[in-house]
C-alpha cells in the first residue's frame, strides 16, 4: 500500500475533485423537443422528444431543454429544479423559432342551434381531472359584480369571448359570447358566433388551469426563456391563497423568466407567489387574516426566509390580456428583480372586479427592484401592498392606468422611487410612510391618507423576520428633484378623497400630513403647487404650462420647460435622507450598497454638483421614447 505525503494528498484530492466536476459537466446535456418528435426517442436534435413535459421528466440540474417551432398544447409541470444558479434546469425556445404553449384545445363538432348560436357537448374525459367550466372564480377580495364567473373561456382566432349567465342572456347578447353547463358527465357549451362557422374557423377553449407551473413548492433554479404562452384557466390569486398563474414559480427560489410573451390568463399572467394550504381564502378580507398568513409562511417547511424563497429575475417579457394582474406575488416575490418588461392591457374586460388588480401587484417586496418596465392601460400600474422595505422602483414608464400609476399601501419603508415617468391622470396614491421620491416626473394627481387602524409589519434590514406591527401615519417621505406637471392653473380645484384622503396636484397635497416631509429641488408647473414647508430649491413656473407629453402610435414625446434648468438641486444619496420613523432604518439599494441616485432614466450619469431635476439628466428640451419588447429607448 502506498502512503502519500500531505502535499501529495492535497494534489490527489484536487485531481479527484477536478475529475468529478468534469464528469458532472459532461453529464449536463441538451434535450430537444419538436412536434415531429417521439417521447420514446433519445431527445437529440436528430431524434427529438414530442412533449416538453417528458423532457422535463428527464432533465437533471445543468440540462437545457430546447423546444422547436410549433404550438404545444400541454401543461408543463417541472418535477425538479436545479441545484444552484450555475446548475439550473433551462427550458428555452429554440433561437429564432416561434414556440407557443397553450392551455387550450381546438374544438370541432359544433352544432347550430339557431341563428348565430352554436352548441358543443363534451364528455368529462375531455377535461381529465380539471374542468374549467365547473371551476368558479372567487376568494378573498373578489367581486363577481352579481354574476357567477368560471375560469373557462372560448376563443375565436385567439381572442376570448365574454361569458354570460345563461342561454337567455346569450340570446339577448349583441356580440359574440358564450355560456356553459356541466351535468350528467358532460359539459355543454353554447356560443354566439356572428357571421362565422365555428367548425371552419379557429375555435379553442380553456382546458388547463396553467401552462407552466410546478405542482409542489421548492423547485428552484429554473429558467424559462423565449416562449409564447397563452390561454389558461387560472384562479383568483389573492395574497392569502396559492397564487397560480399562467406561468409561475410556486414558492421557489432563483427562477429566471425572460423573453416570454404571456397573454390571456383568466386572472394572472406571471406569479411569484404563495404556496397553498387549508387556510386559503379564509381571511375574511381582513388585515389580521393576512398577518396570520405571514406567520404561517414563516413557519412553513420551506419558510419565508431570504435563504429559501424569492431571488427571481423576471426580465424582458411581454404580458397582456390578463384580467387580474400581469405579474403578482405574495411574499414569494422578495429579493427579486423585475426589469425591462412590457405589461399592458390588464383588466380590460371588466367582467369581474376586486382588489389585487394591477399591472404589477406585490405583497412583501422586500429588497426587490422594479426597474425599466413599461406599464400601460391597466387598472393600477404598480401596487406595492404591505412590507415594501428595501424596495426600489426606478426607470419605469406608466401611462393610461385607470386608478393610478403607483399605489403604496400600508408600508413603513424604507423604499425608493426614482427616475420614473408617471403619466396617467392619477400618478400616486400614498397610504404609507418612509418613501424617497427623487427625479420623477408626475403628470397627474396625488392622493394621500392615514391608515391608523390597520397594523402591518416592518422588518429588520434585509430580513423577513417581523420586528413589529404599526398603523400608518402618512408622511415621513423625502421628495427631491421631481417635476410636477399640474396642467392649467384653472384646475386648482381637486377631486375630493374618500375618508381622510386628500387629493391634489403637486406636494401641496401633503400640507398638514401627520408626519412631516423633507423636500427640495422640485419643479412645479400650472396647478401643481409645493409643500407648505418647502423653502429652498423650488421653482413654480406660473400659470401657463410650458411642458407637455404627447403620445402617438405608441411613441412618446416629452417636452420639459426650460425653467427646470434653474432649479437649485442637490445630489441625492443615503447621507442626506436620515432614517424612517417606524422601522428606524436608513436608505440603501436593494443589494445593501449605500443609496445613490447617480444615473437618470436612461442610465446616464448624473452630475454630483447640480443634477437636473426630473428623470432626464440632459435637461430641458424634447425627449422621444419608443416602447420595445423590454425597456423604453430614446430615439
Amino acid at each position: 500500500m502506498k502512503f502519500y505525503t500531505l502535499p501529495e494528498r492535497t494534489i490527489l484530492l484536487f485531481s479527484i475533485m477536478t475529475t468529478l466536476l468534469q464528469l458532472d459537466a459532461v453529464a449536463a446535456r441538451d434535450i430537444h423537443v419538436a412536434l415531429h418528435g417521439n417521447d420514446n426517442s433519445p431527445g437529440t436534435l436528430a431524434a427529438p422528444l414530442r412533449t416538453i413535459q417528458h423532457a422535463g421528466n428527464l432533465a437533471q440540474p445543468g440540462d437545457v431543454i430546447t423546444v422547436h417551432e410549433g404550438i404545444y398544447r400541454e401543461r408543463v409541470n417541472p418535477p425538479r429544479g436545479g441545484e444552484s444558479d450555475s446548475r439550473r434546469i433551462t427550458y428555452a425556445a429554440a433561437p429564432g423559432e416561434r414556440v407557443e404553449i397553450r392551455g387550450s384545445e381546438v374544438v370541432r363538432n359544433w352544432e347550430k342551434v339557431r341563428d348565430n348560436i352554436w352548441e358543443v357537448r363534451l364528455p368529462d374525459s375531455f377535461f381529465g381531472t380539471f374542468n374549467p367550466y365547473a371551476d368558479r372564480l372567487g376568494g378573498d377580495w373578489f367581486s363577481g359584480k352579481g354574476q357567477t364567473h368560471h375560469t373557462g373561456a372560448v376563443y375565436v382566432d385567439g381572442e376570448w369571448l365574454p361569458e354570460v349567465a345563461g342561454p337567455e342572456e346569450l340570446t339577448k347578447a349583441d356580440a359574440s359570447s358564450w355560456t356553459g353547463q356541466v351535468s350528467g358527465g358532460f359539459t355543454t357549451l353554447r356560443a354566439k358566433f356572428p357571421g362565422i362557422d365555428p367548425n371552419q374557423g379557429s375555435v379553442e377553449i380553456n382546458v388547463r388551469q396553467t401552462v407552466f407551473y410546478p405542482d409542489q413548492p421548492g423547485r428552484n433554479y429554473i429558467t424559462v426563456r423565449g416562449f409564447v404562452m397563452r390561454h389558461a384557466a387560472t384562479p383568483w390569486a389573492p395574497p392569502t391563497a396559492e397564487q397560480i398563474g399562467l406561468l409561475g414559480t410556486h414558492w421557489s427560489k432563483g427562477w429566471i423568466i425572460e423573453g416570454n410573451t404571456v397573454s390571456h390568463s383568466m386572472c394572472v399572467g406571471i406569479t411569484l407567489g404563495k404556496y397553498g394550504d387549508r387556510f386559503d381564502n379564509t381571511s375574511a378580507d381582513t388585515a389580521e387574516g393576512y398577518v396570520a398568513t405571514i406567520e404561517r409562511a414563516r413557519d412553513f417547511r420551506i419558510p419565508w426566509d431570504k435563504d429559501a424563497v424569492g431571488h427571481h429575475v423576471v426580465r424582458n417579457n411581454h404580458v397582456s390580456r390578463c384580467e387580474q394582474a400581469g405579474i403578482v406575488g405574495s411574499l414569494g416575490c422578495s429579493f427579486s428583480r423585475i426589469t425591462g418588461n412590457v405589461v399592458r392591457d390588464i383588466h380590460v374586460r371588466r367582467l369581474f372586479t376586486g382588489a389585487e388588480l394591477a399591472g404589477v401587484k406585490f405583497h412583501g417586496a422586500i429588497d426587490t427592484e422594479i426597474s425599466g418596465n413599461t406599464i400601460i392601460n391597466t387598472h393600477r400600474g404598480i401596487w406595492l401592498d404591505w412590507m415594501t422595505q428595501g424596495t426600489r422602483v426606478t426607470r419605469n414608464l406608466l401611462d393610461g392606468n385607470d386608478a393610478e400609476d403607483l399605489f403604496v399601501e400600508v408600508n413603513h419603508g424604507p423604499y425608493v422611487v426614482d427616475n420614473n415617468l408617471f403619466l396617467s391622470a392619477r400618478a400616486l396614491r400614498d397610504i404609507s410612510s418612509g418613501g424617497v421620491y427623487a427625479h420623477n416626473l408626475f403628470a397627474g394627481l396625488i392622493e394621500r391618507a392615514d391608515e391608523p387602524n390597520r397594523h402591518t409589519p416592518y422588518h429588520p434590514a434585509y430580513s423577513t423576520e417581523i420586528a413589529g406591527l404599526s398603523g400608518i401615519r402618512n408622511g415621513d417621505n423625502r421628495f427631491f428633484n421631481n417635476v410636477f406637471l399640474g396642467g392649467d392653473a384653472s384646475l386648482s380645484a381637486s377631486p375630493q378623497g374618500e375618508g381622510n384622503a386628500v387629493v391634489d396636484r403637486g406636494l401641496r397635497v401633503y400640507n398638514g400630513c401627520t408626519l412631516p416631509l423633507a423636500t427640495g429641488g422640485n419643479f412645479y408647473e400650472g396647478a401643481a403647487l409645493p409643500y407648505s414647508e418647502e423653502v429652498s430649491g423650488t421653482v413654480h413656473d406660473g400659470v401657463t404650462p410650458r411642458s407637455r407629453v404627447e403620445v402617438r402610435d405608441g411613441a412618446y414625446r416629452i417636452l420639459l420647460s426650460p425653467a427646470i434648468a434653474d432649479v437649485a438641486t442637490g445630489f441625492v444619496s443615503a447621507g442626506m435622507l436620515g432614517k424612517t420613523v417606524v422601522a428606524k432604518l436608513g436608505y440603501a439599494d436593494c443589494d445593501g450598497s449605500p443609496l445613490q441616485i447617480n444615473t437618470d432614466y436612461f442610465g446616464r450619469e448624473r452630475s454630483r454638483q447640480k443634477p437636473v431635476c426630473g428623470p432626464f439628466e440632459q435637461g430641458p428640451g424634447i425627449v422621444d421614447l419608443t416602447i420595445t419588447s423590454g425597456e423604453t429607448q430614446a430615439k
